[in-house]
């Protein structure tokens, strides 16, 4: 069963690079999933979001993705994120190597326990958060961070910093924006999903998946959860070191 805790990690200024030996690749893909659950988020949001993935996970076309290539198989991570300081680790790494693990991973999205919320936004630090989490599975081939979010950042560390350090470490970084119609922005400043674009993805085939409500949360991320799976069906072994990034 996925092991449920909570973690913290935080970031400075600047990017160092510096080199990681790896052995040959034991699993093809490590996907981190980052939860939006801000004070924005009410309870019925929160409610569809966590069981929009969950039944995500376990419809059968994802779990045929997830379970492809046996031999190197995809490892999952699911956190919640709202303020700098607030990261609820809800599924520790998993290897998917049955139904019966999506499953389980299921179960918990819909039973743990809502974690410590904030009414701030801190995008960067949760980029952070998942940065630190892939940083315990050298082993994979591919590293891929999925975050959902709907709204700027407005506490601590910028995104677009943390974004520079995933492009050094060689992160993907999709979202799923949740640009609601009601919430206008203020006058000269981009669009919701403008504002991800160009701060938060990143990667030779990072994409956005955008919504307007949460009742399509659950349709959206099955849809992003096939297209980030598709491209690493069979990916070759890496044969370098993976850089790694420093925020000092």
């Amino acid at each position: 069963m996925p092991r449920l805790r909570s973690l913290f990690a935080s970031a400075g200024a600047g990017v160092l690079l510096c080199f990681a030996a790896t052995s040959v690749d034991a699993c093809r893909q490590a996907l981190v999933l980052g939860l939006d659950v801000s004070l924005s988020v009410n309870r019925f949001d929160f409610a569809l979001q966590r069981n929009g993935l969950a039944d995500a996970l376990t419809d059968e076309a994802v779990m045929q993705a997830l379970l492809a290539g046996p031999e190197q198989p995809v490892t999952l991570a699911v956190f919640e994120w709202s303020g700098q300081f607030n990261q609820t680790l809800l599924v520790d790494w998993t290897v998917i190597d049955s139904p019966a693990t999506l499953q389980e991973i299921a179960l918990v999205l819909r039973e743990a326990p809502q974690g410590l919320r904030s009414g701030r936004t801190g995008l960067g630090a949760a980029m952070v958060y998942a940065r630190d989490l892939l940083r315990q599975r050298p082993d994979c081939a591919v590293w891929t961070v999925d975050i959902s979010g709907d709204g700027v950042n407005n506490n601590g560390v910028d995104p677009s910093r943390v974004r520079a350090l995933m492009q050094a470490e060689d992160i993907g970084v999709n979202a799923l924006v949740i640009e609601q119609p009601l919430v206008t922005p203020e006058p000269g400043t981009p669009s919701l999903s403008t504002y991800f674009a160009a701060n938060v993805i990143v990667g030779p085939q990072a994409f956005a998946e955008v919504i307007h409500d949460f009742e399509s949360y659950g349709a959206a991320i099955r849809r992003k959860l096939l297209r980030e799976l598709e491209p690493v069906v069979g990916q070759a072994p890496r044969k370098t070191p993976r850089r790694l990034a420093q925020l000092p």
